[in-house]
């Protein structure tokens, strides 16, 4: 049975609100589709960023990748790669989070 799907907005407002309970203050700085579009999340820490795509994994479930590799970045690194991805998925959204320890304020399987 297929994991049912919540809509790309609704996710991003409860990761925010998810965040802020949390203490882990977050920000859209893109907006996507409200309904079907792709979601990238920046996570500002004490050594730099990471960036997380979402993804599914062989057997369906959301993921998160650490699409700009395992350690920390710096900002331009980080800014060029939502750049490049904005420009090949104009639906997608990009939220960033303060997180001291590069994790996310919501539940994530990180690959």
């Amino acid at each position: 049975m297929a994991e049912p799907r919540v809509k790309a907005g609704l996710w991003v407002q409860v990761a925010l609100r998810l965040g802020n309970a949390a203490g882990r203050y977050g920000a859209v700085l893109r907006r996507g589709d409200a309904d079907a579009g792709g979601i990238l999340v920046v996570l500002r820490g004490r050594e730099g960023l990471v960036v997380l795509s979402q993804v599914r994994t062989g057997d369906g479930p959301v993921a998160w990748l650490r699409a700009t590799g395992p350690a920390p970045v710096d900002a331009d690194t980080a800014d060029a790669y939502v750049a490049r991805q904005t420009r090949t998925d104009p639906d997608l959204w990009v939220i960033e989070f303060e997180a001291p320890d590069l994790l996310p304020p919501f539940e994530a399987k990180l690959l």
